[in-house]
């Protein structure tokens, strides 16, 4: 492996937004794709779900390497995490090798099960068929862990939302970073599996769609907020956290002034925009 390559440890968020992607002036700094994470571990490239965020990625994926080994770990199939997957170039390239892994989903027996579903009429033209890519279905038990590579370790989590979803960990090299994201909270208390997940993690991104007094409003949605974010982060010891999952009404002051209480607390907290990029 070349000496540049050597232990490179990156995140770039490609879509920070939840429920549905946005688009104008008041969303240009924050950006309107919704939910995807590209981590890069050296050579490998993990992706954490497939929003609209996911399209771009992979034509910036394509045009770099056509030969691609790839990881997408879904947190769950609600629309606003999985319906940029059908415009992923790397599904088209028979070259490519991707590993799409999930938990088990509410209604769905299986991840493969799950990807023909979500691609069927009247929902979507065409099937995961037309796919050219070499594609291996994998289904994660509850709080499972495995490696992609002997120094790569991916550790999970359920979440507290309607229908499953799951949190990921990747430790690297030393370091971690770990996705939180679509989990309900119960104010006055804290979620075990959450802080056993990020527990000293370098950095995670957490699901802040709303505010503490607005989430009495939206309970039973399997959502959370800013402020339970930052708690989480002082009790697991983790090094930073980033805001994420923006819901489509939070323009880009509102974001700035969020990220203006979380680092009030903790100088590294930060929301995450798109095109952000962490070096870890």
């Amino acid at each position: 492996m070349a000496d540049s390559m050597k232990h490179k440890f990156e995140v770039t968020f490609w879509g920070t937004r939840g429920t549905l992607p946005v688009s104008g002036a008041p969303f240009v700094r924050t950006g309107g794709n919704t939910n995807c994470i590209e981590i890069t571990c050296d050579d490998h490239t993990i992706i954490i779900d497939g929003g609209t965020g996911i399209r771009e990625l992979g034509s910036k994926l394509v045009a770099a390497k056509p030969n691609q080994k790839i990881h997408l770990m879904l947190t769950h199939a609600h629309y606003d995490h999985v319906e940029g997957i059908p415009f992923f170039a790397p599904f088209f390239n028979e070259n490519s090798q991707i590993n799409i892994n999930c938990g088990v989903l509410e209604g769905c027996r299986s991840t493969s099960e799950l990807m023909q579903t979500f691609m069927t009429r009247p929902f979507f033209p065409v099937g995961p068929e037309v796919f050219s890519a070499q594609i291996n279905y994998n289904t994660l038990e509850d709080n499972c862990v495995f490696k992609i590579s002997d120094d790569i370790k991916v550790s999970t989590v359920p979440m507290n939302h309607p229908g499953n979803s799951t949190g990921y960990r990747i430790d690297f090299a030393g370091k971690s970073f770990a996705c939180i994201t679509d989990t309900e909270h119960t104010p006055g208390t804290h979620d075990e599996n959450i802080l056993r997940l990020i527990d000293n993690v370098d950095v995670f991104s957490y699901d802040c769609s709303l505010t503490d007094n607005e989430l009495p409003d939206f309970q039973g949605y399997g959502h959370s907020t800013f402020e339970e974010g930052a708690r989480l982060a002082k009790l697991a010891n983790a090094g930073s956290m980033r805001a994420s999952h923006h819901m489509p009404f939070r323009n880009d002051d509102e974001l700035d002034a969020i990220e203006k209480q979380l680092k009030q607390q903790e100088p590294l907290n930060a929301i995450a925009r798109e095109g952000d990029i962490i070096k870890l």
